[in-house]
């Protein structure tokens, strides 16, 4: 029999990756999503379905019982929200939960990999000499950012879970849609940044980050937390330069005064006061889009894992443009 993984956020846009990683890894793949998700692109991969009820531990005991899981993958999670509480009960609260069932159930449980992000650490000046490590002490900036770092303070508290932590970068690839936003604005000849203050980048091809993901489930580490990202620093205008080579654009360049760019967040967020949504542009984001580094180590997974990232920025957006275009996204 095959050995089975539960995926959780399945139907997003890492979670469609992950299924499908999972699936060429040879495992039987359970996808949990909500009743209302959209699960026509995971179709071709001939995997099942299953929802949870993350609010409710017993019910989470039940299922996992039920389907039997030797690893747990839990992707699931919010990336904007209208108040701190509601990142702190999803990405936090929700993860906790389905971490005490996966401990109280009789199920062959080899390893649970929590996708993290390196916003629960936060990022760091932009002349820091070292790039950020994963025992830097956490500063997040982002209600996001805390509420990832409060679950993986959770998870740490539960001894007998066998635990792997990812925390990858800024996170690219086909499918991705707060990134995309970006090379669809450069596709149109405009190439707009937020102030004038230099920075350090990370990003990580999702197919790296799946790969990862991958190579954590067979590892013998417990309690593990990684950075992942492409092994690479970049300065802010790396990702436009790469972008307009691959498409043969050229763009007009031009820098927004951060208070006009605060503004604009502020009336965004006016905008959807009444939507159960936030702009792709908010306050909250605005803190990340505007710090100065976020250059981060990958010596540890490197050493841990044997992780070897395949894609830097120049390969991951070659790809990924090539989807865009395809598919006709850009």
């Amino acid at each position: 029999m095959k050995e089975r993984v539960l995926i959780t956020g399945a139907s997003g846009f890492v979670g469609h990756h992950l299924v499908e990683a999972a699936v060429q890894a040879g495992l039987e793949v359970y996808a949990a999503v909500r009743p209302s998700s959209d699960v026509a692109h995971l179709e071709p991969f001939g995997i099942r379905y299953t929802s949870l009820d993350f609010s409710n531990t017993e019910a989470l005991v039940k299922e996992l019982e039920e389907k039997q899981y030797h690893y747990i993958i839990h992707a699931a999670g919010i990336t904007k929200a209208k108040t701190e509480q509601e990142y702190i009960q999803v990405n936090a609260g929700y993860t906790q939960k389905l971490a005490l069932a996966a401990t109280k159930a009789a199920i062959p449980l080899r390893k649970f990999v929590f996708i993290s992000s390196l916003a629960a650490l936060g990022p760091v000046v932009y002349n820091e000499a070292t790039p950020i490590h994963e025992q830097n002490k956490p500063q997040p900036v982002t209600a996001y950012g805390k509420s990832k770092l409060l679950a993986e303070q959770y998870l740490a508290e539960i001894k007998d879970l066998p635990l792997v932590v990812l925390r990858p970068t800024a996170v690219y690839g086909p499918r991705e849609k707060d990134i995309f936003i970006i090379l669809k604005t450069l596709n149109l000849g405009l190439e707009p940044y937020i102030s004038n203050k230099p920075q350090w980048l990370s990003f990580v091809y999702v197919k790296d980050l799946t790969k990862a993901v991958i190579q954590s489930l067979g590892a013998g580490i417990n309690h593990a937390a990684y950075n992942v990202s492409d092994g690479n620093s970049y300065d802010r205008y790396a990702l436009a330069t790469i972008t307009k080579r691959i498409l043969g654009k050229k763009s007009i360049r031009f820098h927004v005064p951060m208070g006009v760019v605060n503004v604009m967040a502020r009336l965004l967020e006016a905008a959807y006061a009444s939507s159960s949504k936030m702009p792709a542009l908010n306050q909250e984001k605005l803190n990340e889009l505007a710090a100065e580094n976020w250059n981060c180590s990958i010596e540890r997974i490197r050493q841990d894992l044997g992780f070897v990232p395949e894609y830097d920025l120049e390969k991951g957006l070659a790809q990924t443009l090539k989807w865009y275009k395809e598919n006709n996204w850009l």
